[in-house]
């Protein structure tokens, strides 16, 4: 007897905090896809009986996403405001 594919929960985590990350909860949000979908990932390549590898790779996108987008603001802080107190050096 063939049992129907089950969808695997850790992908759906990964999905749910990927977008989670992207707002309410944007350092936890994205870890928690992050690892998530990778552990979802390796369930599904484990058990043929599971799905969810694109929400789990969604899940992926989103956090890594989220983490880039982050250090790139966080970098660009610091660039400015960096300039902005070496123009107040040259200046004073």
């Amino acid at each position: 007897m063939n049992t129907p594919p089950r969808t695997s929960t850790l992908a759906v985590v990964s999905l749910i905090f990927g977008i989670l990350g992207w707002l309410p909860v944007p350092v936890i949000g994205s870890v928690v896809a992050i690892v998530t979908g990778h552990l979802a990932r390796a369930e599904i390549r484990r058990d043929p009986a599971v799905e969810g590898d694109g929400m789990a790779i969604a899940g992926l996108v989103l956090g890594y996403a989220a983490i880039l987008v982050g250090v790139f603001l966080v970098a660009l802080m610091l660039l400015f405001f960096g300039g902005l107190v070496w123009l107040g050096n040259l200046t004073g």
